[in-house]
């Protein structure tokens, strides 16, 4: 079962093993220095930033993060995307996502964690009206677990890439909050 909690400091060891892995380095592009690790993500895990930075457990066990944030909470990142004509309405969020042990990519988890993630964002945000993902065009293990999470490509787009050796060619995916239906016993009406 995928569970998560917001990240600790104490986490900061295990995230740092993970940003080093190759298959999280090749799209992270992060420094992975404790020194690095706490700068960049000791501000979301005390709380000082808007973006959430979520611990991902598969059965208890750490696996991945997931970082969500409203994109009008960044409104450089919220700006590169209206730039590239991608619609960001009103209540828009974000994530990304990993999973850190090789051993467990190519499995489904990512798919399962998206899908989580996503329910959760619903009720966690309740202004939140869509998530919408922009992902490098090479990155194809992301963008599948978007589409088996039921996201849908719905443009592709120049941004800046995370990884300065990566063109600017980026796939977008979106979906969007679920439009309640009136239950059965109130259509028999």
């Amino acid at each position: 079962m995928i569970t998560w909690r917001r990240l600790g400091e104490a986490d900061f060891p295990q995230l740092g093993e993970w940003l080093s892995q190759p298959h999280v380095a090749r799209w992270w592009n992060h420094e992975t220095s404790p020194e690095a690790v706490a700068r960049d993500f000791g501000p979301g895990a005390r709380g000082e930033e808007p973006s959430e930075d979520l611990l991902v457990l598969l059965d208890g066990r750490p696996i991945g993060l997931v970082q969500r944030c409203r994109l009008a909470d960044f409104p450089e990142y919220e700006a590169e995307l209206t730039a590239a004509e991608v619609d960001v309405p009103d209540g828009a969020m974000t994530i990304d996502y990993l999973i850190g042990d090789p051993g467990l990519t190519g499995r489904g988890h990512g798919a399962e964690l998206i899908r989580a993630i996503v329910a959760a964002t619903w009720t966690d945000h309740p202004g939140s009206t869509t998530v919408i993902v922009p992902v490098h065009t090479a990155n194809r293990p992301s963008w599948r677990a978007l589409e088996k999470a039921g996201f849908h490509r719905v443009a592709e787009v120049s941004l800046e890439p995370d990884n300065p050796i990566d063109d600017r060619a980026h796939y977008v995916y979106r979906i969007d909050r679920p439009v309640d239906r009136p239950s059965d016993a109130v259509q028999a009406r």
